[in-house]
């Protein structure tokens, strides 16, 4: 009689609870997205960025040589240091090395001075952002950004490439060249190509820009180790390897064809 008690009353407990049961079992299926259903793994993608995500505060400019290996030589010094330094030729026809990206002109101003007291630079200039091509951009438009990034890259044509001395790995080396192309631009790249890869939105090979980045994998196998600045009609700008001048190649060229990776651009506003 007990036992008829206890089933009675267990199967009036399994009735009631079983509709609650049901309930929750379909919630749940809604909630995770129905994943028992669907097994196929979601694919996921960056949101696009724009060109201001990764604009660039004031920055340090120091030196003034008549000769590349004194600029060469001060980059390489800064860059000991933790800093993306770099050089370039001025209009002036000398040769300059910038470096940092502060928010504002007093940290600037006092970071250059803990420089100067340490010995790493004798003189210095602080270059304002709205001095670079990045912010005139909204008055003059996208396309007077790439003509400046492309005539900034094509000025370093035929001046030895000697960044990078601190390592090779990630395609370090020829990063440098499109990190101060930019840089001098009001633009902050990531300091290596990979990353310069990564961070970057894709864009088709078809549909290239003129300061768009190409990306490609020198080294066999699919990892990132070379970048190059798109210079239209299918050539881009690059340094091939340290000690080398930076130079234009072609991308329908058989070596760079068969070894290219894709594009990536920073440009623009989705």
């Amino acid at each position: 009689m007990g036992i008829m008690q206890i089933s009675k009353h267990n199967a009036l407990h399994m009735a009631f609870l079983w509709p609650l049961f049901l309930l929750l079992l379909v919630q749940l299926l809604l909630t995770s997205g129905c994943s028992t259903l669907s097994p196929t793994p979601v694919k996921t993608t960056l949101a696009p960025q724009s060109s201001d995500n990764f604009r660039l505060g004031y920055t340090i400019q120091a030196g003034a040589f008549t000769d590349v290996e004194h600029a060469a030589r001060l980059s390489s010094l800064l860059e000991k240091q933790g800093l993306n330094a770099y050089y370039f030729r001025h209009g002036s026809g000398l040769y300059k090395v910038r470096f940092g990206n502060y928010s504002s002109l007093q940290e600037a101003n006092r970071q250059a001075e803990t420089y100067l007291r340490a010995g790493l630079i004798t003189d210095y200039y602080l270059v304002r952002p709205d001095s670079y091509a990045l912010a005139k951009k909204n008055e003059l438009g996208e396309d007077y950004l790439r003509e400046q990034l492309l005539d900034t890259a094509a000025d370093f044509v035929g001046i030895p490439y000697k960044w990078g001395s601190a390592s090779q790995e990630d395609g370090f080396d020829c990063s440098g060249l499109a990190m101060a192309v930019y840089q001098l631009n009001g633009l902050d790249l990531p300091r290596t190509s990979k990353s310069q890869f990564h961070t970057g939105r894709p864009v088709a090979k078809d549909e290239l820009k003129i300061g768009d980045l190409v990306f490609f994998a020198t080294r066999g196998g699919k990892r990132i180790t070379h970048v190059g600045i798109y210079a239209g009609n299918n050539t881009f700008i690059h340094a091939p390897r340290k000690g080398k001048q930076i130079e234009t190649s072609s991308l329908s060229s058989s070596y760079f064809a068969s070894r290219f990776m894709g594009a990536r651009t920073y440009l623009g506003d989705s």
